[in-house]
């Protein structure tokens, strides 16, 4: 259980009057969370991390190329992910609103934290005993629907039950969470090399345990039946928008994730194939020198995030942090794409987590301070989108790159880090957060 006086973030909002349309619910009060809570919430973040980031960066690929083949993999893989994320579009931000409205005594957030795990759990099933590619296409669909309900509603709780003063520290806490994810799946999926339904599913079971337990000890924040906002087909349309006009900060800072997303979508999703095609490694290798890179991107991304995020809180900053870390993980980008050998992408991949866990350490910080403080789950869930997007357009622009570059991953990579410097750019406008 946490370790304070009353959970964090436990507080009732306050009552609107009953039958009012569209009604508003301000943010309920939040107290200094314990480390109890936030340990708690960082190892179930780490748990959902894992259902998406290990099949992503290792087992899924190597599905695919083992129902098509190499010459058609990359196209294939490209379709799945797209197909994918596509989807993930619609359901970040609809299960987002769908736990702002959540009425009930299990709370807002806990019934989409443990029916997306579920439900995520069984699209991963399909996917791993899939015969074939659209088999491997539904069970992709189903595990990235289910799981965006789960992220919806777990990324709410920041902002639910973290207080402004504790946001960036617990952001860099929660930016590590991405790197032992991918190194705890790496590490796991080559353990269980050979046997396709454990490399899938075995990382599932770990993180699932850790979601679960979190789920179990949260005191999630509750809406009475009678403040819940009244429901339109203008309400549910707005799901899916936040007007930059409105909320300008909002729209900036969505702009610079969705880059710097589009930036690491391109190093995770092909780096097996640049592995396999730019640097010459063998197939079997390809898991091990994935695990190597992850590892040593880890490092770096655990030290920038535990020392950048405190040193946010401290300074009051959040934009020199998130601008520093974009154009450091730009710089990645290109010492990946000219390096010559595995030593040379071990550079790349160091770097790459100095600018990660910077940025990550941060970001979520200064997104949770421009939220307006009503519909956050929605808000946060829209947000999320920017997330998402990279994943489905990547690929699409991906195949173009190594088209017109005559299937060069190196310049696949030289785009990616002019993604990372814009999205540096678009976070100068914001003026909300210093």
């Amino acid at each position: 259980m946490p370790d304070v006086a009353g959970p964090p973030g436990a507080a009732e909002p306050p009552r609107s009057s009953p039958g009012a349309a569209g009604a508003k619910l301000a943010a309920p009060a939040v107290r200094r969370a314990g480390w109890g809570f936030i340990a708690l919430f960082a190892a179930a973040y780490l748990g959902a991390t894992l259902q998406l980031l290990a099949p992503l960066v290792v087992t899924l690929a190597l599905k695919v190329d083992s129902l098509v083949g190499s010459a058609r993999a990359p196209n294939s893989l490209s379709l799945v992910t797209g197909v994918g994320a596509s989807l993930s579009l619609f359901a970040n931000p609809f299960f987002g609103r769908l736990s702002d409205r959540t009425a009930g005594r299990y709370g807002m957030r806990r019934p989409w934290i443990v029916g997306g795990l579920l439900g995520g759990f069984v699209g991963l099933f399909i996917v791993a005993v899939a015969p074939t590619l659209p088999v491997v296409l539904l069970g992709w669909c189903l595990a990235q629907l289910f799981f965006n309900a789960l992220l919806a509603a777990m990324v709410a709780v920041l902002p639910d039950q973290i207080p402004s003063s504790q946001r960036g520290l617990v952001s860099g806490i929660l930016g590590i969470c991405l790197p032992v994810a991918s190194v705890t799946g790496t590490f796991l999926v080559q353990l269980f090399t050979g046997n396709p339904v454990a490399m899938f599913l075995v990382p599932s079971a770990i993180g699932g345990f850790f979601v679960v337990l979190f789920a179990v000890t949260l005191h999630d924040r509750r809406l009475a039946a009678a403040d819940r906002p009244a429901w339109s087909w203008r309400e549910f349309a707005g799901t899916f928008y936040v007007s930059p006009r409105k909320n300008p900060d909002f729209g900036w800072a969505f702009a610079s994730r969705f880059l710097f997303v589009l930036a690491y979508a391109f190093l995770v999703t092909y780096l097996a194939f640049y592995l396999l095609e730019q640097l010459g490694s063998d197939k079997s290798d390809v898991p091990r020198q994935i695990f190597t890179g992850t590892v040593v991107q880890a490092v770096f991304i655990v030290a920038a995030s535990l020392l950048g995020g405190p040193l946010s809180d401290r300074t009051g900053r959040r934009k020199v942090f998130v601008v520093t870390a974009s154009v450091i993980y730009g710089l990645a980008m290109f010492a990946v794409a000219v390096a010559a050998d595995v030593n040379g992408f071990l550079v790349g991949m160091a770097i790459s987590g100095l600018g990660f866990g910077l940025y990550t350490a941060v970001d979520l910080a200064l997104v949770a301070d421009v939220l307006t403080g009503a519909d956050t789950a929605k808000e946060l869930g829209v947000f999320n989108v920017a997330n998402a997007l990279p994943f489905s357009i990547g690929p699409a622009m991906a195949s173009a790159v190594l088209a017109v570059s005559g299937g060069s991953y190196g310049a696949l990579y030289v785009v990616a880090g002019v993604c990372a410097f814009a999205g540096a750019a678009a976070i100068l406008p914001v003026r909300r957060v210093r």
